[in-house]
C-alpha cells in the first residue's frame, strides 16, 4: 500500500442514541484502592480499565511469574534438580525447607513456586535452568524486553525487595496474557491444592495450598493467577476470570484490598463492558476522489460487520480514523480495498475494518483526460 491519506473524525453522536436508548443505566468506572491497576482482555489484549498502569511499582512475588516462563520455555519439567547451598539458604517468606543435596524435579518446583510461592524454589530453578542465578534473571530481563515490558527490571527471581527489581501493572498484564497461554502454566495458577513429592528422599512430601484466596469462592469463573506480598510492595494481586465466552485479566499492586480491587474490576469488565456494531457490512465510511475516472467518486464500503467492546460511557469519545489508498486512480474494481477505518478511544485502537469500493469506476476515455489536462494547466 501506498503513502496513506489519513483523516480523523469523532463518530456523530448519533451513534450514542442508536446504541443505546437515553433511559440506560451506566455504572461508574471500578472502585479501586490500589496505587496501580489495570485490566485487560486475554484474548484481544484491550484495556478495559487503567489507573497509574504505567507507575513503577515493586511486584513482590509476582516475579515468579516470569521465573515460570523462562523455566517453562528453557527447561525440562521431567528433570532432576539437586539442590545446592543457595536455594537451601533461603529462609524468608514462603518456602518448602529445601535442603542441600535434595533430588527433586523440575516440575515439582515450578509447582511449589506458583501454587505455594516459595522463595527457595525459585532459586533452586534459576540455578538448574540457567546453570547459576545470575545468569537466569538476564533471563528473565531478555524474555520481558521481548515481550515490551521496558518498565520492568529483575535482579532475582522471587521478588524480595531491591531498589533495582521493579515493574508496572501493565507490564505484568502484558506477561501474565502471554503465559495463560502455556497450558503447564495455565493449570498450576488455578490449582487450589496439590501435593510437592521429592526424589530423595523418596517418601517426603509437602501438601500446599494456594495463596489466592479468590480461587476459594471469592468470585465466579477465578481462575488464577498470582499473589504478591512484601512490606515495600504492599499487598499485590494478578486474578483472572473467565465469563461470558472472554476471560480477564485484572492487576492491583500496593493495595489496601487487593480481592475487591480485583472483584470490581471483574464486575466492570464483565457487567458494563459490552459489545456493539459500529458499521454494518456494505455501510459507506467515505466517498474518496479518484483520479482518472468516469466517475469522480467512488463509495467506500466495509468489508464486514464490526463489533468492538467498551464502556458506553465511551461512545461520545470514540474516534474514527480512515486510512485511505493515495492517489486512487482509475481504473477500480468493485470489492477492491481502498483502505481501512480505525476506531479508537483515548489512544487505544479497538478494531478496524476494511473498506472496499462499492462499484466499478472505469477509467476516462482519452477525450476526457485530454480535456481534464487541459483544464488543469489554464492559468487561474
Amino acid at each position: 500500500m501506498s503513502l496513506r491519506f489519513i483523516c480523523k473524525m469523532v463518530v456523530i453522536a448519533a451513534l450514542v442514541y442508536c446504541l443505546f436508548s437515553p433511559g440506560t443505566a451506566v455504572a461508574a468506572m471500578p472502585r479501586v484502592t490500589a496505587d496501580a491497576a489495570i485490566l485487560l482482555d486475554v484474548e484481544t489484549g484491550q484495556v478495559y480499565f487503567a489507573n497509574n498502569h504505567t507507575m513503577r511499582r515493586e511486584p513482590a512475588s509476582l516475579t515468579k511469574i516470569m521465573t515460570a516462563v523462562v523455566a517453562l520455555e528453557n527447561g525440562n519439567l521431567n528433570d532432576v534438580v539437586t539442590i545446592g547451598s543457595k536455594a537451601a539458604g533461603v529462609s524468608m517468606g514462603s518456602i518448602i525447607e529445601l535442603r542441600r543435596g535434595e533430588k527433586i524435579t523440575l516440575g515439582e518446583l515450578l509447582k511449589a513456586a506458583l501454587v505455594y510461592s516459595a522463595n527457595d524454589s525459585t532459586v533452586a530453578i534459576a540455578e538448574h535452568v540457567g546453570g547459576d542465578h545470575d545468569r537466569f534473571v538476564t533471563m528473565m530481563n531478555t524474555k520481558a524486553a521481548a515481550l515490551g515490558m521496558f518498565g520492568t527490571r529483575y535482579v532475582n527471581t522471587n521478588g524480595f525487595h531491591d531498589p533495582n527489581h521493579y515493574t508496572t501493572a501493565y507490564d505484568l498484564a502484558v506477561l501474565t496474557r502471554y503465559a495463560l497461554g502455556n497450558p503447564k502454566f495455565n493449570e498450576l495458577v488455578q490449582t487450589r491444592e496439590t501435593t510437592v513429592s521429592w526424589v530423595e528422599p523418596p517418601n517426603r512430601e509437602s501438601i500446599i495450598g494456594n495463596t489466592n484466596r479468590l480461587l476459594l469462592g471469592g468470585y465466579g469463573g477465578v481462575d488464577g493467577v498470582k499473589t504478591g506480598t512484601t512490606s515495600m510492595a504492599g499487598n499485590c494481586l494478578i486474578a483472572s476470570a473467565t465469563g461470558e465466552g472472554r476471560r480477564l485479566i485484572a492487576v492491583a499492586l500496593h493495595s489496601d484490598d487487593r480481592y475487591q480491587d480485583c472483584i470490581n474490576m471483574f464486575d466492570y469488565g464483565f457487567k458494563v463492558i459490552r459489545e456493539v456494531l459500529i458499521i454494518n457490512t456494505g455501510q459507506a465510511a467515505a466517498s474518496p476522489a479518484v483520479e482518472g475516472g468516469a466517475s469522480p467518486t467512488v463509495e467506500a464500503l466495509a468489508e464486514r460487520d464490526l463489533e468492538i467492546r467498551l464502556d458506553p460511557d465511551d461512545l461520545p469519545k470514540l474516534e474514527r480514523r480512515l486510512e485511505l489508498i493515495e492517489p486512487l486512480a482509475a481504473p477500480i474494481k468493485k470489492g477492491q480495498k481502498l483502505g481501512e477505518a480505525v476506531y479508537f478511544v483515548r489512544g487505544q485502537e479497538l478494531g478496524r475494518v476494511n473498506l472496499v469500493a462499492g462499484a466499478d469506476v472505469l477509467r476516462k476515455g482519452w477525450y476526457g483526460r485530454f480535456w481534464d489536462k487541459l483544464v488543469e494547466n489554464l492559468p487561474h
